[in-house]
């Protein structure tokens, strides 16, 4: 891919063959965003793990401490009685169910996130070949079916990121992709917004991945370079 004159520039700044501490990274990803917009910065972490196999497939859930930095998202949650009632108390852009499942069943979909009370599942269920291929579907295991729905929707609301394999991570080289900030956060910002992340990515291995699981990691702004992290200084880091 040819790249412009810009991007040219800024590359220069990095060295493709070095693995960067933590420290200087996060100094290097601010002065490589030179677009005019608020750039996300993404961490990249490629994992040992097979996808082909369903028992390596990697989910998970974290909060950041400081958010993503993107406008909060939008909530629908599926809850009746006094939890439909929390539910709003807690921010819940959309509260409902049965009528909001027939909305979504008839194409909408201008929401970001989807939680549910267990009871509500019934009327969930029948989404699933809408929400799942978005990566929306509420589960238990992600948190996002439960009884403490006030709880999970103020968390969503702070900047809780999900991921899992069909949705976040490119299958080939198990690649995991995810925003951990903007490059308007401070440097201190950064850094704990991304050893959360890696922390709660390797908390998620798989119990059947074998060898080596956090086989790299980098982390670039939207319109710069990718900057390669020194793995080994990252669990040192968390390790303390």
């Amino acid at each position: 891919m040819k790249r412009g004159k810009r991007y040219r520039k800024i590359s220069e700044l990095v060295d493709k063959q070095k693995y960067y501490e933590l420290e200087e990274a996060v100094d290097l990803v601010k002065k490589t965003a030179s677009a005019k917009f608020d750039e996300t910065v993404e961490l990249a972490t490629q994992l040992g793990v097979d996808l082909r196999h369903a028992d390596q497939a990697v989910r998970g859930a974290v909060s950041l401490p400081h958010g993503t930095g993107k406008a909060q998202l939008r909530v629908l949650a599926f809850a009746q009685g006094e939890k439909a009632t929390e539910a709003e108390n807690a921010g819940a852009d959309y509260v409902g169910g049965e009528e909001l499942a027939k909305k979504i069943t008839d194409g909408w979909l201008d929401f970001d996130a989807v939680v549910a009370t267990p009871d509500m599942m019934r009327v969930v269920a029948p989404l699933g070949r809408i929400l799942g291929p978005r990566g929306m579907m509420p589960s238990p295991r992600a948190g996002t079916v439960t009884n403490e729905i006030g709880a999970m929707i103020k968390e969503i609301k702070a900047g809780r990121l999900e991921w899992s394999s069909s949705t976040r991570i490119d299958r080939v080289g198990a690649v995991l992709h995810v925003p951990v900030g903007k490059v308007s956060f401070t440097k201190d910002q950064l850094k704990e917004n991304i050893l959360t992340m890696i922390d709660a990515i390797i908390k998620a291995k798989p119990a059947a991945a074998k060898g080596k699981y956090l086989k790299s990691a980098s982390i670039s702004c939207t319109m710069g370079p990718g900057i390669k992290l020194d793995t080994q200084d990252l669990v040192n880091l968390l390790e303390g």
